[in-house]
């Protein structure tokens, strides 16, 4: 019995033989909705909107994990402004530390050079990237008596790192590499197609939290392996939607999350539940959920920034804020063409300089509007102040 449970086929079914006709379905509806979310906005600002997705999937995956950091105390970090009170600036600080992996993994996928989402060594890239920077009661793990300290970027491999995660046993420690190396290979995206790909980072998902790698961070680990495997599948809209948001709030229960994890926990059910030592059904109803709560997010997301819904909450922005009505006129012009020089808010607003550069200046003020240099062209920006008048229901939380 021990032998079985050590081997890396305890993970098995990683993948499924045949592909039940409701998840084609889910595959096909994620695929088709995820191609058309962002499709009419600018790239510019769907660059800026990515941003904000990514401070948006940082304070869902910390909420998972028990850590409330408001939307504000995140942009206020991202300021380089840390909270002086130990608690609020170590929550702070592991905020950018997501941030700043979910950028890099964005940023290679656009340059081309994301590797294999699954494999050991960006598994071990995104742990050491994650908690570098960490302060050190965040790498203290263990209770008392039974404390050592993390090493970022490493597996479990001695005794004393050995874990129960609620009822389930991972495997031993010095047996964690053995696992991480078949997880490596029965989730290789390259030899996939879409479908399969989608399938994957759905069930891998699971199976890398089974398997429990790190002393600690296997959550915040696997929602950024997913993140990277959803753009290798091409379902990755540009950055636009976040599963760490759906995996929070479920599809009717903010309990779902961990429901469903231990679902898929279940051993085989006898000879009609596939030829692994997992449930095959428990892995299907898992992969189920884990599509829809993706469609669900990539379709609220679309209806989200839908060009028209997007202009007019940018219209009523300039209502709420008591701006002159010539400040939507910019602000449109941004939304459509990504960014305006500054010399043309004249012709734009139709005001005098003087007048035009007042209302300009007044948008950049309140972080509306931003640009990389004092006088470059200005783009669109979401502040915390304004999000939860032009993207209603983002941070429901707050």
């Amino acid at each position: 019995m021990t032998q079985a449970i050590e081997s890396p086929s305890r993970i098995e079914p990683c993948l499924l033989d045949t592909i039940p006709v409701t998840i084609t379905d889910r595959i096909a509806n994620l695929t088709a909705t995820a191609e058309l979310l962002g499709h009419r906005l600018h790239p510019q600002t769907t660059r800026n909107l990515a941003d904000l997705v990514r401070v948006m999937n940082c304070y869902y995956s910390n909420l998972i994990e028990g850590h409330h950091t408001k939307p504000r105390d995140i942009e206020r970090a991202l300021a380089n402004d840390l909270d002086r009170e130990e608690a609020r600036r170590n929550l702070q600080v592991e905020a950018l530390a997501h941030i700043h992996v979910q950028r890099m993994i964005d940023r290679r996928y656009v340059e081309g050079s994301l590797p294999e989402p699954a494999s050991v060594k960006f598994l071990h890239e995104l742990h050491r990237a994650f908690y570098n920077e960490a302060p050190e009661p965040m790498l203290l793990i263990g209770a008392a008596g039974r404390r050592f300290r993390m090493e970022p970027g490493a597996f479990r491999t001695e005794p004393h790192h050995d874990v129960a995660v609620g009822r389930h046993i991972p495997p031993s420690s010095n047996q964690v590499e053995t696992f991480m190396r078949h997880f490596e290979q029965r989730y290789r995206l390259e030899i996939m197609g879409k479908g399969g790909r989608i399938i994957a980072m759905a069930s891998a998902h699971h199976r890398l939290n089974y398997i429990h790698p790190f002393p600690d961070g296997n959550g915040r680990v696997s929602r950024l392996m997913s993140h990277a495997m959803g753009l290798s599948a091409g379902i990755g809209a540009s950055g636009l939607w976040s599963v760490s948001r759906g995996l929070a709030r479920g599809i009717n229960s903010r309990q779902e999350y961990k429901q469903m994890m231990d679902h898929a926990d279940m051993p085989r059910q006898g000879d009609l539940d596939g030829r692994g030592n997992l449930s095959q059904k428990a892995l299907i109803v898992f992969i189920d959920w884990f599509l829809q709560v993706c469609l669900d997010q990539v379709t609220f997301m679309g209806n989200l920034f839908e060009f028209d819904h997007l202009a007019g909450r940018l219209k009523l922005y300039v209502e709420r804020q008591q701006l002159k009505p010539q400040a939507f006129h910019i602000l449109e012009r941004a939304l459509l063409q990504g960014e305006m020089p500054r010399g043309e808010a004249e012709r734009i607003t139709g005001l005098k300089e003087r007048g035009a550069r007042m209302v300009l200046a007044s948008l950049v003020e309140q972080g509306i509007l931003g640009s990389d240099t004092p006088k470059g062209s200005v783009s669109l920006r979401f502040p915390s102040d304004a999000v939860d008048l032009l993207f209603p229901r983002l941070f429901a939380e707050t």
